[in-house]
């Protein structure tokens, strides 16, 4: 279906898949009671994609803001939202430790398009879009993806397979040297022989920083 540029048609057409899974899969097969929260709890997760958040975070706030709900009742609807394939989770993986963790995982939207039905234009950031897109085609390669850890630094994911980790560091930019060495430092700690990689939005040449290339992200996509 194409609905060019018509931003209206597509949001109505977007609201009626949202409203059809949410209101009428979700709600009905998990019994959920407050249909309005739990759109809430989508528009907090949506709101924090790139960040590590909890069930305890998500009730605390709505707790804050009047609202009454506790961390066990954030968890079941996280899991009927996962099961639904309208978010997905990436835990946390401890690379030096080579372990994986159990808290402060980040999630992704299934379609940015939905984060920006609900969240409006506070949905523009452009380094967080490009996080979730990059996290759902690692996902469509059938790569386990987690974000990484690495003593107090963090790695935007780590994906593994058969073949062993590829770990991938995103950014819009990195023209500027200081942002460079930003994204450069979590990668250059690891001391493995598996591929690096640093996806921008950067029309330059692919680069290579001692193992590390970097690579146009609309480039890596279509590869």
């Amino acid at each position: 279906m194409n609905f060019g540029n018509d931003t209206k048609e597509i949001l109505d057409y977007l609201q009626g898949i949202f409203s059809t899974i949410v209101l009428k899969d979700v709600v009905a097969r998990n019994k959920i009671a407050d249909p309005e929260m739990l759109e809430s709890v989508v528009r907090f997760i949506f709101s924090s994609i790139g960040s590590p958040i909890s069930a305890k975070k998500i009730a605390d706030t709505m707790v804050s803001s009047g609202r009454k709900i506790d961390a066990k009742t954030i968890e079941k609807y996280i899991s009927a939202l996962q099961n639904s394939f309208i978010i997905y989770e990436a835990k946390r993986y401890d690379v030096k430790g080579k372990k994986y963790l159990k808290l402060l995982e980040k999630y992704y939207s299934v379609d940015i398009g939905f984060r920006f039905l609900l969240l409006g234009q506070k949905a523009n950031d452009i380094g967080h879009i490009l996080e979730n897109i990059v996290y759902l085609e690692l996902i469509r390669r059938r790569y386990e993806v987690y974000v990484g850890k690495f003593d107090d630094m963090e790695i935007d994911f780590v994906a593994q397979n058969q073949e062993g980790n590829l770990y991938v560091q995103v950014a819009a930019t990195v023209r500027d040297q200081n942002t460079l060495e930003r994204e450069l430092r979590p990668l250059n700690i690891l001391r493995d022989s598996y591929p690096k990689l640093l996806l921008t939005l950067d029309d330059d040449l692919v680069a290579d920083y001692d193992g590390i290339k970097r690579k146009n992200v609309l480039e890596w996509l279509m590869e």
